[in-house]
């Protein structure tokens, strides 16, 4: 459905309430006006489009209780969530949030039955198990899948065409209410959160609660433009706007961690920063607006390409560049290997650069941590790991600094009923044996027969948690 018409149609029901006749008198609607009722069957028809792709998500994975317990058997409990998820490839891949599948060690995705005439007290549907495929934390993203058939995708919008005023719609399953819809409008199309991060959210009043999380913010059109991601609430939990990935940023991410299982982020090697007028005057510049390179790092692809501190960056890729913050989100879309193109002026002279897209660096990526690939294969689990190294552990905000960190693992290594391990992870222990480095790792889990529990004692972002499998 076209977007002015839907504001059309709303502006049309303000007019029909001024214009409706006084009690006991008949008047038919004037000709051009478009009636409530085609405005509630359009949303109605919009819903049911969307309704075959939206998925709930249940979680579950053990946490350590705090406090004095009365016996060992007590010191982790199950914790159980939900969240919601959209199936954006028929394959079986399922988009949801990160946060969403953090530390589940099994997890469950009920997805709908496309049918006629189904009760309305019920939507028929079924449960599948799932495996997480990859987790971007950056973006908040993960991307699920499930072994069915006969999914119905929802396709990706395009949301750099976003504009505030128009109408979206947000799906899920707030606060465990399944198969829930809320209408509003985008109040904002690229709200940064955090002063430094290249991230940006679009901004929606349509009602986003816990449990929304994960669900698709959907346009006019019934499609995919943003991923619902949180609230910002000053204590209700209904309180505050919500804000949604956008779908660009998000199908950047899947279509990375379809391929690959994890993302690559891209850089070339600039900090930008927004030309105000007193920094204008203090350094001579020849405009008051825009971006100005604050820094060109050393070797990096910028320097190469001849770019220097006190560049004003007019353009990238033919887009005016209006500030520092834009230059970076722009950048940050970019794929690793790209080429981008920068308009600048030096002086008084303008002039174009063509500058590549390369990797940015990772202190846990398994080309950091591994010399030798072969030598770091943990077949039992799956995973490419390395012993931490000390001069690592001293710079990460690590609980303890020694253990495995895991370098890469392959999609589904472990039962899926227990998730998995993930880049970036430490082990600590195994079934409460201290774990220091990857020989310890191997002979306590090549040591296990087959059927016998373990248990790995684990950090993952800071936080402290356990992953139960059994071994093949």
């Amino acid at each position: 459905m076209n977007v002015r018409f839907v504001s059309s149609l709303r502006a049309a029901a303000v007019l029909l309430a001024l214009v409706l006749p006084a009690a006991g008198q008949e008047r038919a609607p004037a000709k051009g006006i478009p009636s409530l009722a085609d405005f509630d069957d359009s949303i109605e028809a919009l819903v049911r489009t969307v309704d075959p792709s939206i998925v709930q998500i249940f979680t579950s994975g053990l946490t350590p209780l705090s406090g004095v317990v009365t016996e060992q058997s007590s010191l982790v409990t199950t914790q159980r969530s939900s969240g919601s998820g959209v199936i954006v490839d028929a394959e079986g891949y399922i988009v949801t949030n990160a946060h969403v599948v953090r530390g589940a060690s099994r997890i469950r995705v009920e997805i709908p039955t496309v049918q006629t005439g189904q009760s309305l007290l019920a939507r028929r549907s079924r449960v599948a198990p799932a495996r997480v495929i990859g987790v971007d934390d950056e973006t908040d993203i993960a991307v699920l899948r499930v072994e069915e058939r006969g999914l119905v995708p929802l396709p990706f919008g395009d949301s750099d065409e976003l504009r505030a005023g128009q109408m979206v719609l947000a799906f899920g399953s707030p606060l465990g209410l399944q198969n829930s819809v809320s209408l509003g409008i985008v109040s904002s199309v690229a709200r940064q959160l955090e002063p430094e991060s290249p991230m940006v959210y679009i901004q929606t009043d349509a009602s986003i609660n816990p449990g929304n999380s994960g669900g698709p913010l959907v346009d006019a059109r019934g499609r995919l433009i943003g991923i619902n991601t949180l609230i910002l609430s000053g204590g209700t939990a209904t309180a505050g706007p919500g804000f949604a990935a956008p779908s660009n940023i998000v199908r950047t991410v899947f279509d990375q961690i379809k391929r690959t299982g994890r993302v690559r982020r891209g850089e070339i090697g600039v900090r930008a920063q927004t030309i105000t007028p007193i920094l204008a005057a203090g350094l001579g510049l020849k405009r008051e607006q825009g971006a100005v390179l604050a820094d060109v790092a050393p070797g990096s692809p910028a320097d190469r390409a001849g770019l220097s501190v006190g560049d004003l960056v007019l353009r990238l890729d033919g887009k005016a560049i209006e500030n520092g913050r834009q230059l970076h989100v722009n950048l940050y879309r970019k794929a690793v290997g790209e080429q981008v193109r920068l308009e600048i002026l030096r002086g008084d002279q303008p002039s174009a650069v063509t500058v590549p897209v390369a990797e940015r660096a990772d202190p846990l990526s398994a080309a950091t941590l591994l010399t030798d690939p072969r030598e770091n294969i943990v077949p039992r689990l799956g995973i490419l790991a390395a012993t931490l190294d000390p001069k690592l552990a001293a710079a990460l905000p690590l609980r303890a600094k020694a253990g495995v960190v895991v370098a890469s693992a392959s999609a589904g290594a472990l039962d899926s009923d227990n998730g998995g391990l993930q880049p970036g992870d430490v082990i600590h222990a195994v079934n409460g044996q201290w774990i220091s480095d990857l020989p310890a790792l191997r002979q306590a889990v090549d040591s296990a027969k087959p059927g016998t529990p373990l248990v790995l004692q684990l950090e993952r972002r800071g936080g402290l948690m356990y992953l139960a499998f059994t071994v093949e």
